[in-house]
């Protein structure tokens, strides 16, 4: 079986930083305990601070949607809801 692999992009508005931030990292312990993810990685850019990146890898798309699905996705939605300048963009990748 192949792994899934998906990028999500989050921009925090200017003066969020932190609260994305610290909202991030704590999904990102909770996300590394559900069935089904294989790695979940939360970076920053270099280039543009305040644009929020996580690289993931899941088992199959069904741990993915459960993952989408969980208490600690809407926590972190919730929580960021004023201080992204929009709804992340969750990229799942085909190897080409």
């Amino acid at each position: 079986m192949t792994a899934l692999h998906v990028v999500a992009l989050l921009t925090a508005r200017p003066g969020s930083e932190e609260k994305v931030r610290d909202a991030l990292t704590v999904l990102v312990g909770h996300t590394r305990e559900e069935e089904g993810c294989l790695t979940y990685e939360l970076f920053e850019s270099q280039a543009a601070p305040g644009t929020f990146v996580t690289v993931e890898e899941w088992t199959d798309s069904a741990a993915l949607d459960a993952h989408m699905a969980s208490p600690h996705i809407a926590a972190a939605l919730e929580a960021t809801a004023e201080a992204l300048t929009g709804p992340p963009a969750i990229h799942p990748l085909t190897h080409v």
